[in-house]
């Protein structure tokens, strides 16, 4: 064993005892956050991890980041054999990877090809970065050098390893060995050491030893910098949430009589996945980018409030677990009002938008709706608006000041039953609270129900049994006023037996289908647009013969897009209708743009930025299209709220898929 051995292995052992170090002290931060099972369904984690991780399909919705990005993680990926090679050497100078025979020539020409392709890549990011400057990548002056700083060493160590492979070759007299295929470094080795190749064995060292230190000193300044998702992105993309529950928001033991923290107000009230996602965040900007919030001139960054918790986190842990007292001025602190003010959090509409375009899946809806519920439940601190809001649902079960009596009076004169009158039916009709009183949405009820009427579908109300679904409540951290809702509906649908349900309206569609289930109310649930999409195809719907000119432009609601997925069936049946020209939006379907009124924001006054929903009526309108078409009841008061203020009520019509079907059908 030589010195270079003996230094090497001196090096290898004070850089990995320091990076176990630092993942203790990491992993050992998230132990002060609330317990939370994500390890069930490993296959399906597994496939994810595959998936989003590995196949690196959240980035490629961006074609040139995704693809930068693509290229600079399967590049070090593929470098993880010449790490090996290098490391080994440390112990074994002789060592080479060229037993592999064959494969040693893949892995030797893939090492040599993605290296020229990542150095090109690494100069495309500094040249999005300094540039271009790209809006959405920048994160300060502190953010902005380490970003640079990590793409330095991803070079040295690309050209580290180049230059090893030019010095060998030279050492070997410009010779391959028998396995080793290497084009590039060929190429240029001859170029670089004709005539002095006998340099060659001295570069190598000096190149091998640049490779090692790199390396090394890359993976202990990854836990000090926001590149720390190297290490953690693969497990955050591991524990995300799964199936049903991915759409639906955890609910609170209100029954628990040691519960004293309601919400979350710091750090230790969120899970350990939700501290996490404060490691996974790449502060790449993408969610803040995509926030309907954050385009309209409010205080809301999705990215911020995620970096907050990592702040946080990492101010708080360190002192909770060396059991400093709880009145220190840093725990006297708290995350919310004092890194996350409550215009941040009632900002957020809930779109959704932030989770879907994270590429490490990052849950940043979670944690809004945790300090929500802190700000509602513990602290009173909510916008006046809510007084009413919270007040009409209990008391008339509806968020506006409508008796509940008359929750069934837009369905006299149309020989609709109630479940009491008689509950042998095939599907239940729920209606929710904006298709029994807003007057506007009580047509696209009734335009509904003369479908199923139509197409012989045996169906029932629940008349005024029917109670606000809990969504707006829940959403806006009211999770005692919504629990109560879902239960008392639960109790009356599960005393009918219902087993299927049709809404028109997203937000209840969510609720019912995905909400329910977590307190004893488990149901098929159709959305009005399924069931529609499905009677056309089952020719139980007829549509007219002659051809119309129409021009419509759909605008996707966030809660039965991107919540749930429903993006073809309205679609589908507009595509039916003859001589109808459907036009997308340049945002649409799992990109478009929230109209403004998910997460309580319905109820809520807008007054800082412009208007959300005047954003998306101007891409709409742009469209020149004769008809707005939607499918929820917020959508469409958003929508025509915006159609008025362009002053376009005259010429362009907001219109649900129902009316549109309706009105088209035999």
């Amino acid at each position: 064993m030589g010195l270079k051995n003996i230094v090497f292995i001196l090096v290898f052992i004070s850089a990995f005892g320091f990076l176990f170090y630092n993942i203790k002290r990491l992993i050992s931060y998230l132990t002060i956050g609330l317990d939370e099972n994500r390890f069930d369904n490993i296959p399906q984690r597994i496939k994810n991890v595959l998936i989003i991780a590995f196949g690196q399909s959240k980035l490629l919705r961006d074609p040139i980041a995704g693809t930068i990005h693509f290229l600079i993680f399967w590049g070090f990926m593929l470098f993880l054999f010449a790490v090996a090679e290098a490391v080994i050497q440390g112990f074994y100078s002789d060592f080479s990877l060229e037993f592999l025979g064959p494969v040693y020539s893949v892995i030797t020409f893939v090492q040599d090809v993605f290296g020229v392709l990542i150095i090109g890549a690494v100069f495309f990011a500094l040249y999005r970065r300094l540039i271009q400057k790209i809006k959405r990548l920048d994160v300060g002056p502190g953010g902005q050098l380490d970003a640079i700083f990590i793409l330095s060493m991803i070079l040295i160590v690309v050209v580290s390893m180049f230059g090893q492979n030019v010095s060998e070759i030279a050492n070997q007299g410009f010779i391959l060995r028998e396995y080793e295929f290497r084009p590039v470094s060929a190429l240029i080795s001859p170029l670089i050491y004709l005539g002095h190749s006998y340099t060659s064995e001295l570069w190598y060292e000096i190149f091998w030893w640049i490779h090692i230190i790199v390396i090394f000193g890359f993976m202990n300044f990854l836990p000090y910098s926001k590149h720390l998702h190297v290490f953690s992105s693969i497990p955050n993309v591991f524990f995300k949430k799964l199936g049903d529950k991915q759409h639906a928001l955890k609910p609170i033991n209100l029954e628990d009589e040691n519960t004293e923290q309601f919400g979350a107000a710091d750090v230790d009230h969120l899970t350990w996945k939700q501290m996490l996602d404060g490691y996974a965040c790449t502060e790449c900007g993408r969610c803040t980018d995509a926030c309907p919030a954050s385009n309209t001139g409010k205080k809301l960054s999705p990215r911020k409030i995620i970096v907050d918790i990592r702040h946080r986190m990492e101010e708080k842990a360190p002192l909770v677990l060396a059991g400093v007292n709880e009145k220190e001025a840093v725990l006297d602190k708290t995350l919310v009002n004092n890194y996350i003010t409550a215009d941040e959090l009632w900002a957020c509409t809930t779109c959704m938008a932030c989770v879907q375009e994270c590429p490490v899946t990052i849950e940043h809806l979670d944690s809004i709706i945790d300090m929500r519920r802190n700000l509602t439940l513990m602290e009173s601190k909510f916008p006046p608006e809510l007084n009413n809001v919270f007040k009409n649902i209990e008391t008339n079960f509806t968020p506006w000041a409508f008796n509940w009596q008359d929750r069934a009076n837009w369905a006299e004169g149309m020989n609709i039953k109630t479940m009491a009158e008689d509950k042998d039916c095939e599907v239940l009709f729920w209606v929710g609270c904006a298709g029994s009183f807003d007057a506007r949405y009580q047509k696209v009820t009734k335009a509904f129900a003369q479908i199923m009427q139509k197409a012989g579908i045996n169906f029932r109300i629940l008349g005024t049994e029917e109670k606000c679904n809990g969504d707006t409540a829940r959403r806006l951290g009211n999770e005692y006023l919504a629990q109560m809702m879902m239960q008392e509906n639960i109790e009356i649908l599960n005393g009918y037996g219902v087993k299927k349900i049709v809404t028109g309206c997203p937000h209840c569609y969510n609720s019912l289908k995905n909400e329910f289930p977590q307190f004893g109310g488990n149901y098929e649930v159709e959305h009005h647009t399924e069931m529609i999409n499905r009677l056309i195809s089952e020719n139980k719907i007829e549509l007219k013969a002659e051809e119309i000119k129409n021009k419509v432009t759909f605008h996707d609601s966030c809660y039965l897009g991107r919540y749930n997925g429903i993006y073809d069936e309205p679609r589908n049946s507009l595509k039916e209708i003859k001589g109808l020209e459907l036009i997308e939006m340049q945002r649409n379907k799992d990109k478009g743009f929230c109209c403004g009124a998910g997460g309580g924001r319905m109820f809520l006054e807008e007054t800082e930025g412009t208007r959300i929903n005047i954003n998306r009526t101007k891409e709409a309108l742009e469209t020149n299209p004769d008809t707005i078409a939607s499918a929820c009841p917020f959508c469409m008061t958003m929508m025509s709220d915006g159609v008025k203020e362009f002053e376009k009520s005259e010429e362009v019509f907001v219109k649900d898929i129902a009316e549109i079907v309706l009105e088209n059908s035999k």
